[in-house]
């Protein structure tokens, strides 16, 4: 199964469209739950202290998240599509 699909593709679409943070934050709250959000952004997190060369196991501390998911997204920040590191090298 494919999870590219034309809702996923309208969605990705909807969100180029966002010209702030505070529009992006608004739309996000719409579409999303709070812990969805907050797993967003935990995640965001773990990815930017993992190419900082950080431990899980300190990740996991200071994130208060599993270090099967810091596992996880350390194994998409390396060998995934690629998201992670385009933006991580945009943001510096």
């Amino acid at each position: 199964m494919t999870w590219q699909t034309k809702e996923t593709t309208e969605l990705f679409k909807a969100i180029l469209k966002l010209k702030t943070v505070e529009e992006a934050e608004k739309f996000f709250r719409d579409l999303c739950t709070l812990q969805e959000i907050y797993e967003m952004s935990k995640r965001w997190q773990a990815a930017k202290m993992i190419d900082q060369g950080l431990p899980f196991r300190e990740i996991a501390e200071k994130l208060k998240m599993s270090t099967t998911t810091i596992a996880r997204v350390a194994h998409w920040l390396h060998y995934g599509e690629g998201g992670y590191r385009l933006i991580l090298e945009r943001m510096k």
